[in-house]
Protein backbone atom coordinates (compact mmCIF):
# COMPACT_ATOMS: atom_id res chain seq x y z
CA UNK A 1 0.00 0.00 0.00
CA UNK A 2 1.04 3.41 -0.74
CA UNK A 3 2.44 5.54 2.23
CA UNK A 4 1.05 8.78 2.88
CA UNK A 5 1.79 11.56 4.61
CA UNK A 6 -0.14 14.24 5.44
CA UNK A 7 2.22 17.26 6.79
CA UNK A 8 0.74 20.20 9.25
CA UNK A 9 3.32 23.06 7.84
CA UNK A 10 2.44 25.89 10.41
CA UNK A 11 3.66 25.85 13.88
CA UNK A 12 2.65 28.83 14.96
CA UNK A 13 0.26 29.48 18.18
CA UNK A 14 -3.48 29.20 17.54
CA UNK A 15 -3.05 27.93 13.73
CA UNK A 16 -5.97 26.27 11.95
CA UNK A 17 -3.54 24.04 9.80
CA UNK A 18 -4.16 20.78 13.19
CA UNK A 19 -8.00 20.85 12.54
CA UNK A 20 -7.31 20.57 8.81
CA UNK A 21 -5.09 18.23 8.76
CA UNK A 22 -6.96 15.90 11.06
CA UNK A 23 -9.99 16.74 8.98
CA UNK A 24 -7.92 16.01 5.55
CA UNK A 25 -6.54 12.48 7.32
CA UNK A 26 -9.88 11.58 8.00
CA UNK A 27 -10.74 11.55 4.43
CA UNK A 28 -7.57 10.06 3.14
CA UNK A 29 -8.38 6.98 5.16
CA UNK A 30 -11.97 6.99 4.04
CA UNK A 31 -10.30 6.82 0.53
CA UNK A 32 -8.79 3.54 1.69
CA UNK A 33 -5.77 3.29 -1.20
CA UNK A 34 -3.60 4.61 1.36
CA UNK A 35 -1.54 4.26 4.49
CA UNK A 36 -1.61 7.38 6.49
CA UNK A 37 0.09 9.11 8.72
CA UNK A 38 -0.07 12.52 10.52
CA UNK A 39 2.79 14.42 10.52
CA UNK A 40 3.06 17.85 12.56
CA UNK A 41 5.99 20.17 12.28
CA UNK A 42 5.03 21.66 15.74
CA UNK A 43 5.57 18.48 16.94
CA UNK A 44 8.93 17.86 15.17
CA UNK A 45 10.85 20.88 16.19
CA UNK A 46 13.28 20.91 14.18
CA UNK A 47 15.69 24.06 14.55
CA UNK A 48 16.97 26.66 12.12
CA UNK A 49 18.49 24.51 9.31
CA UNK A 50 21.93 24.00 11.39
CA UNK A 51 23.68 20.95 9.20
CA UNK A 52 27.53 22.26 8.00
CA UNK A 53 26.76 19.76 5.16
CA UNK A 54 24.86 20.04 2.02
CA UNK A 55 22.39 17.69 2.83
CA UNK A 56 23.01 15.73 -0.52
CA UNK A 57 26.04 14.56 1.14
CA UNK A 58 23.46 12.62 3.61
CA UNK A 59 25.90 12.95 6.16
CA UNK A 60 23.79 14.55 9.28
CA UNK A 61 25.31 15.33 12.11
CA UNK A 62 22.49 15.77 14.54
CA UNK A 63 19.93 13.54 15.73
CA UNK A 64 16.98 15.53 15.17
CA UNK A 65 18.13 15.67 11.27
CA UNK A 66 18.30 12.14 11.42
CA UNK A 67 15.15 11.34 13.05
CA UNK A 68 13.57 13.63 10.34
CA UNK A 69 15.46 12.24 7.51
CA UNK A 70 13.78 9.03 8.54
CA UNK A 71 10.21 10.67 8.71
CA UNK A 72 10.46 11.56 5.18
CA UNK A 73 12.39 8.62 3.64
CA UNK A 74 9.75 6.12 4.49
CA UNK A 75 6.66 8.24 2.78
CA UNK A 76 5.83 7.55 -0.66
CA UNK A 77 4.11 10.68 -1.44
CA UNK A 78 2.69 13.46 0.63
CA UNK A 79 0.07 15.79 1.04
CA UNK A 80 1.02 19.73 2.61
CA UNK A 81 -1.44 21.17 4.98
CA UNK A 82 -0.09 24.73 4.49
CA UNK A 83 -1.42 28.62 4.80
CA UNK A 84 0.18 31.41 2.90
CA UNK A 85 2.26 34.14 4.96
CA UNK A 86 2.92 37.48 2.71
CA UNK A 87 2.16 35.66 -0.52
CA UNK A 88 4.71 33.22 0.39
CA UNK A 89 5.04 29.39 1.83
CA UNK A 90 5.41 28.82 6.03
CA UNK A 91 8.41 29.26 6.90
CA UNK A 92 8.49 25.73 8.90
CA UNK A 93 7.88 24.18 5.74
CA UNK A 94 10.85 25.61 3.46
CA UNK A 95 13.12 25.03 6.60
CA UNK A 96 11.83 21.17 6.27
CA UNK A 97 12.52 20.86 2.90
CA UNK A 98 15.46 22.26 3.05
CA UNK A 99 16.55 19.56 5.75
CA UNK A 100 16.96 16.63 3.51
CA UNK A 101 17.14 16.29 -0.47
CA UNK A 102 17.27 12.67 -1.64
CA UNK A 103 14.86 11.34 0.82
CA UNK A 104 12.02 13.98 -1.14
CA UNK A 105 13.01 12.53 -4.38
CA UNK A 106 10.98 10.99 -7.11
CA UNK A 107 7.39 11.44 -4.91
CA UNK A 108 4.16 12.82 -5.66
CA UNK A 109 3.17 15.35 -3.60
CA UNK A 110 -0.34 17.34 -3.21
CA UNK A 111 -1.77 20.35 -1.01
CA UNK A 112 -4.26 21.49 1.08
CA UNK A 113 -3.89 25.23 1.95
CA UNK A 114 -5.90 27.70 3.37
CA UNK A 115 -6.02 31.39 4.03
CA UNK A 116 -8.26 34.55 2.92
CA UNK A 117 -9.79 35.20 -0.06
CA UNK A 118 -6.60 33.22 -2.05
CA UNK A 119 -7.49 29.93 -0.37
CA UNK A 120 -3.34 29.78 0.24
CA UNK A 121 -2.91 29.51 -3.52
CA UNK A 122 0.11 31.82 -3.45
CA UNK A 123 2.31 29.83 -0.43
CA UNK A 124 1.35 26.58 -2.84
CA UNK A 125 2.88 28.46 -5.67
CA UNK A 126 5.93 29.30 -4.01
CA UNK A 127 6.13 25.70 -2.58
CA UNK A 128 5.87 24.12 -5.79
CA UNK A 129 8.57 25.88 -7.56
CA UNK A 130 11.09 24.33 -4.64
CA UNK A 131 10.02 20.69 -4.45
CA UNK A 132 10.25 20.69 -7.94
CA UNK A 133 14.16 21.42 -7.10
CA UNK A 134 13.76 18.89 -4.75
CA UNK A 135 12.55 16.12 -7.79
CA UNK A 136 9.38 16.18 -6.09
CA UNK A 137 6.22 15.94 -8.57
CA UNK A 138 3.50 18.52 -7.69
CA UNK A 139 -0.35 17.59 -8.79
CA UNK A 140 -2.20 19.97 -10.36
CA UNK A 141 -5.04 18.95 -8.26
CA UNK A 142 -5.43 20.17 -4.69
CA UNK A 143 -7.91 21.76 -2.09
CA UNK A 144 -8.25 25.11 -1.91
CA UNK A 145 -9.77 26.74 1.76
CA UNK A 146 -10.54 30.40 0.99
CA UNK A 147 -11.92 32.25 4.08
CA UNK A 148 -11.08 29.40 6.54
CA UNK A 149 -11.99 31.06 9.81
CA UNK A 150 -15.60 30.97 8.73
CA UNK A 151 -15.26 27.36 8.66
CA UNK A 152 -13.93 26.95 12.11
CA UNK A 153 -16.25 26.55 14.82
CA UNK A 154 -15.05 26.13 18.29
CA UNK A 155 -11.70 25.05 17.41
CA UNK A 156 -13.04 22.22 15.07
CA UNK A 157 -12.67 22.31 11.09
CA UNK A 158 -16.60 22.72 9.57
CA UNK A 159 -15.99 21.62 6.17
CA UNK A 160 -17.98 23.11 2.87
CA UNK A 161 -19.45 19.61 2.17
CA UNK A 162 -17.41 20.15 -1.57
CA UNK A 163 -14.60 19.75 -0.32
CA UNK A 164 -14.67 16.05 -0.16
CA UNK A 165 -14.74 15.94 -3.91
CA UNK A 166 -11.83 17.69 -3.92
CA UNK A 167 -10.19 15.82 -1.95
CA UNK A 168 -11.02 12.28 -3.61
CA UNK A 169 -9.83 13.72 -6.74
CA UNK A 170 -6.44 14.90 -5.49
CA UNK A 171 -5.75 11.61 -3.51
CA UNK A 172 -6.60 9.67 -7.02
CA UNK A 173 -3.59 12.11 -8.58
CA UNK A 174 -1.72 11.45 -6.35
CA UNK A 175 -2.18 7.59 -6.25
CA UNK A 176 -1.35 7.21 -9.66
CA UNK A 177 1.45 9.14 -9.64
CA UNK A 178 2.92 7.21 -6.63
CA UNK A 179 2.90 3.95 -8.15
CA UNK A 180 4.15 5.25 -11.49
CA UNK A 181 7.17 6.95 -9.96
CA UNK A 182 8.03 4.12 -6.77
CA UNK A 183 10.55 2.33 -9.11
CA UNK A 184 13.08 5.18 -8.76
CA UNK A 185 12.35 6.30 -5.29
CA UNK A 186 12.74 2.70 -4.46
CA UNK A 187 16.11 2.83 -5.70
CA UNK A 188 16.35 6.14 -3.80
CA UNK A 189 15.36 4.23 -0.15
CA UNK A 190 17.97 1.41 -0.51
CA UNK A 191 20.70 4.11 -0.94
CA UNK A 192 19.31 5.73 2.33
CA UNK A 193 19.28 2.54 4.05
CA UNK A 194 22.68 1.65 3.48
CA UNK A 195 24.14 5.62 4.46
CA UNK A 196 21.70 5.24 7.53
CA UNK A 197 23.31 1.43 8.22
CA UNK A 198 26.74 3.01 7.88
CA UNK A 199 26.02 6.04 10.57
CA UNK A 200 27.67 6.10 14.03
Amino acid sequence: MVKLHIIIASTRPGRLGLPIGKWFHECAKRHGKFEVELVDLAEITLPFLDEPKHPRLMDYQHEHTKAWSKIVARANAYVFVTPEYNYGMAPALLNALDFVYQEWNYKPAGFVSYGGVSGGTRGVQMAKNILSTLKVVPVMEGVFIPFVAKQIIDGEFDPDPRLEGSCTVMLDELLLWAETLRPLHTRIQDQILKTESSMP
